[in-house]
């Protein structure tokens, strides 16, 4: 009965029903409110948001029609090398003369181009269909440069016409002329055998290079030019190198992929 009093008094008492009740800090307000709206951002950014993405490849700066490599239709000894390298020949051209048993022949170039590579020397025992020379196709010594990137068959499917690409040119520094500019001209529609390579780049090593993890599609990108560089393209820096590029200089490009959705990862 003692007890019942006691606490029937305790609850007739008015005393502590005017004291305030926290119940959060001023801290944990501005935690939640920041939380809130980190959430709500989130939630925003992944409904209507976008994800870019990269898909990165070897290469190599050549000419839109590539290059070939001249064998040797005879067997004997060199005796004279008609041609230089970095020289432009017309179709027909003579390049070697070639001492057989039927007495001196002369190679010829089979289509009009720059000599890009001379492998055989003055003295050179050649047997037929040794390499001689490789030509690049071209017809006038101001044809641009392209660049042409080989592709995993799977990452192939995910590249669109008119992508923007970021070559890094191993000639180049990229840390000081940063990268070179380009657009993707042109998806191959079916992956390329090394055979195919090699007769396109005119180079049997580099085809082994590009194929070594299968057969490649080859992306071609056209450079962005520009009349303000020392070698005539547009680059992340201001003035790019101070000197033109080479063909054949191996890059690799960095194509920008079609945005995706963050959520279409969720959808059936």
């Amino acid at each position: 009965m003692q007890f019942r009093r006691k606490a029937l008094s305790k609850l007739n008492s008015g005393d502590e029903l005017d004291l305030p009740v926290r119940f959060a800090r001023p801290q944990g307000k501005f935690v939640l409110g920041v939380s809130v709206l980190v959430m709500a951002v989130l939630g925003v950014w992944v409904f209507s948001g976008s994800v870019s993405a990269k898909l990165s490849a070897s290469g190599i700066l050549t000419r839109a029609q590539g290059s070939y490599l001249l064998q040797s239709p005879f067997s004997g000894q060199v005796t004279a090398v008609l041609a230089q390298e970095g020289r432009l020949l017309p179709p027909g051209a003579p390049l070697l003369q070639v001492a057989t048993e039927q007495g001196e022949r002369t190679v010829r170039a089979v289509a009009g181009g720059r000599v890009t590579s001379l492998v055989a020397k003055t003295g050179a025992v050649v047997v037929t269909g040794a390499d001689l020379a490789v030509l690049e196709r071209v017809r006038s010594a101001d044809e641009p440069l392209v660049a042409v990137l080989y592709v995993s068959g799977a990452g192939g499917a995910d590249i669109r016409v008119g992508a923007v690409v970021d070559l890094d040119v191993q000639s180049v520094p990229r840390q000081r002329f940063g990268v070179l500019r380009g657009r993707v001209k042109d998806v191959g529609r079916a992956p390329r055998t090394q055979a195919q390579i090699a007769g396109f780049l005119g180079d049997a090593r580099l085809a082994a290079q590009f194929a070594r993890q299968g057969n490649p599609i080859a992306v071609l990108v056209q450079l962005e030019g520009s009349s303000a560089t020392a070698s005539g393209y547009r680059w992340s820096t201001a003035g790019g190198p101070p000197y033109p590029l080479d063909s054949t200089t191996p890059v690799t490009g960095a194509v920008h992929l079609p945005a995706q959705r963050p959520v279409d990862w969720l959808l059936p």
